[in-house]
C-alpha cells in the first residue's frame, strides 16, 4: 500500500492469481486500508480516447479498479482544508498496473480511456448513489486549464 501526494489517496497493489481458465483478480476486503463502508459496487466503461470528467462527491469515498484495458485518472485537490490543495495527480490503471484507487470525497476527478478494446472500471463506493450528493463540470472548465488530457 502507498499513499499518494494527495492527502487521503490511497494506492493499494493487488493480487492476480493465474488459473488454467484465466487470472482472478481481488478487489477489495473490508479489512482492507482504503475500505471506506459499502453502499453500491458499479462498473462504467469509457470508449478509447474518451474522456469522461470532471466529478466531486461530497460524501461518497470511492475506490476504484480497471480489470479490463487501461484508464487514465486525472485528480485534483481543491479541498480549502487539505495540506496537497493544489495538488493534481495522474495515473493509469489497468491489467498493467494492477492497483486499487481510493480516494475521499471532495476531490474533483476525471478519466479517460486508454485501450483500443473495453476499458473497465469498478467503482466500489462507501455509499450508495445520490443524484443529490455529487457535482459536475465540463471537460473545459477554466478550474482545470492546467490539468490536459
Amino acid at each position: 500500500m502507498a499513499l499518494s501526494q494527495i492527502d487521503g489517496v490511497l494506492l493499494s497493489p493487488l493480487r492476480t492469481i493465474p488459473t488454467a481458465g484465466g487470472p482472478v483478480r481481488h478487489a477489495m476486503k473490508a479489512s482492507d486500508a482504503g475500505f471506506h463502508g459499502f453502499g453500491e459496487a458499479y462498473f462504467t466503461s469509457i470508449e478509447h480516447r474518451a474522456v469522461k470528467a470532471w466529478k466531486r462527491h461530497h460524501r461518497m469515498w470511492s475506490s476504484l479498479i480497471v480489470p479490463v484495458g487501461a484508464v487514465r485518472l486525472q485528480l485534483v485537490d481543491d479541498r480549502v482544508d487539505s495540506p496537497t490543495r493544489g495538488s493534481a495527480m495522474d495515473l493509469i490503471l489497468g491489467p498493467e498496473n494492477y492497483q486499487r484507487l481510493s480516494m475521499p470525497p471532495g476531490l474533483w476527478f476525471g478519466f479517460q480511456g486508454v485501450s483500443a478494446g473495453l476499458n473497465l472500471m469498478l467503482n466500489l463506493a462507501s455509499i450508495e448513489h445520490d443524484p443529490g450528493e455529487a457535482e459536475t463540470l465540463p471537460l473545459d472548465a477554466p478550474a482545470f486549464a492546467h490539468v490536459g488530457w
